[in-house]
């Protein structure tokens, strides 16, 4: 019997180009989800809305996690 790995989601943040969400589902072993999820900023104070989320174990999400944070920094910067 094969053990499944436990999976976990890191929720993309609103405004993140497309580039980058596909460049992390070519690269890394994710998948694209979408979940329910309130959400507490700006004018959305507890609405639920639906979100983008790449799902995957811990340790490729938290690389994950370091590459979008790099993208994004390199975004913003041009």
């Amino acid at each position: 019997m094969v053990e499944e790995a436990e999976l976990y989601d890191i929720i993309i943040p609103p405004g993140v180009p497309r580039s980058i969400i596909t460049d992390v589902v070519k690269k890394f072993d994710v998948e694209l989800a979408d979940r329910r999820e309130r959400i507490s900023f700006a004018n959305m104070d507890g609405d639920e809305r639906e979100v983008l989320a790449f799902r995957g174990t811990k340790p490729v999400l938290e690389e994950v996690e370091a590459y979008v944070r790099a993208e994004l920094i390199q975004f913003i910067g041009e």
